[in-house]
């Protein structure tokens, strides 16, 4: 198998933050459709606020309103939305200066595209379902109301005390790309497929790596020659899990273990089933368990060999 091997591949992952006085005010402020600043010593209103002046590093406490309504400083267009952006039709990204402030918060602009420029008026579209986080804003629109004088009168100040305030938050983590094992691996993986296990043996040190990398990690060598190894090997050390993964059906404890299968030199993790998790040992003997139609090993058992001496392993640990 001369081509590499490609698959989607989702990482994916929640993300729960805790919030501290600042930030809590203006997440709830945006729940009940409130935009809060902060101002720094010198009076610059920062929106969105932070808890310590950028310029300065002094530590900020007085939250002023601001108004819904600001002017575009920049923007850049985006034709084709991804899953998860605010909008899924295409939209600008922009920088708005809301009245009142003296910094832009980032948002995406719902206008046509002719309709976007430096200077543009817009106002706040709020979503119809708050939680208490940026999505509370939909989105900006285009505001036909006249701009306010030039002089905008100072933000009042404002306490930050909203009911039920917002104290930590949640947002999922996720990050999406196809993924390549690059050709040797992607031999491992078809030979795993046929319920064989192949390594790679480097031409210079002699050692065969399981999984193969592509070249020798001591020697950076490529490595060609396949071998075949196993299937049964021996666990060199080993993990016991104690804390369920979600989307598993896998019930705790378990074992996690490196095998170094026979033959090889570099030990590759797996799990270990058919046995109590306390009587899993090093030098245990084991070999692979392939359910109905699975293209890799889905855990590895006991062998009812006797225990492997440590004198054979001990240069895998």
């Amino acid at each position: 198998m001369s081509e590499a091997l490609t698959a989607p591949l989702t990482v994916e992952f929640p993300f729960t933050r805790s919030l501290g006085p600042i930030q809590s005010a203006f997440l709830t402020g945006l729940r009940e459709r409130t935009v809060l600043g902060v101002r720094t010593g010198d009076g610059r209103v920062l929106v969105p606020p932070t808890e310590y002046d950028p310029v300065t590093a002094e530590e900020l406490h007085e939250l002023v309103e601001t108004a819904p309504t600001g002017t575009v400083t920049t923007w850049a267009w985006n034709p084709a939305p991804r899953p998860g952006q605010p909008l899924s039709t295409p939209f600008a990204w922009v920088l708005v200066r809301l009245d009142g402030a003296d910094t832009a918060l980032l948002h995406a602009l719902d206008a046509d595209p002719g309709q976007v420029r430096t200077g543009l008026r817009v106002r706040v579209r709020w979503a119809r379902q708050r939680r208490g986080a940026i999505t509370d804003i939909a989105c900006f629109e285009p505001d036909p109301a006249p701009p306010p004088p030039d002089r905008t009168p100072r933000p009042a100040p404002h306490t930050g005390r909203f009911p039920d305030p917002v104290r930590t938050l949640t947002d999922p983590a996720r990050l999406d790309y196809t993924h390549s094992p690059g050709r040797a691996h992607s031999r491992h993986l078809a030979a795993l497929a046929r319920r064989t296990v192949l390594g790679e043996r480097c031409p210079a040190c002699r050692k065969v790596y399981v999984p193969p990398r592509g070249a020798c990690p001591t020697c950076g060598v490529a490595t060609a020659e396949q071998v075949p190894v196993g299937p049964r090997g021996t666990v060199t050390t080993f993990c016991v899990v104690n804390i369920k993964a979600r989307d598993q059906d896998i019930e705790v404890p378990y074992v996690y273990a490196h095998i170094a299968l026979d033959g090889a030199d570099l030990a590759l993790h797996g799990r270990i089933g058919g046995i109590r998790h306390d009587q899993v040992r090093m030098g245990l003997r084991v070999e692979p368990v392939w359910t109905d139609g699975a293209r890799h090993p889905d855990h590895y058992r006991p062998t009812g060999e006797p225990d492997a001496h440590p004198d054979s392993y001990r240069d895998l640990l």
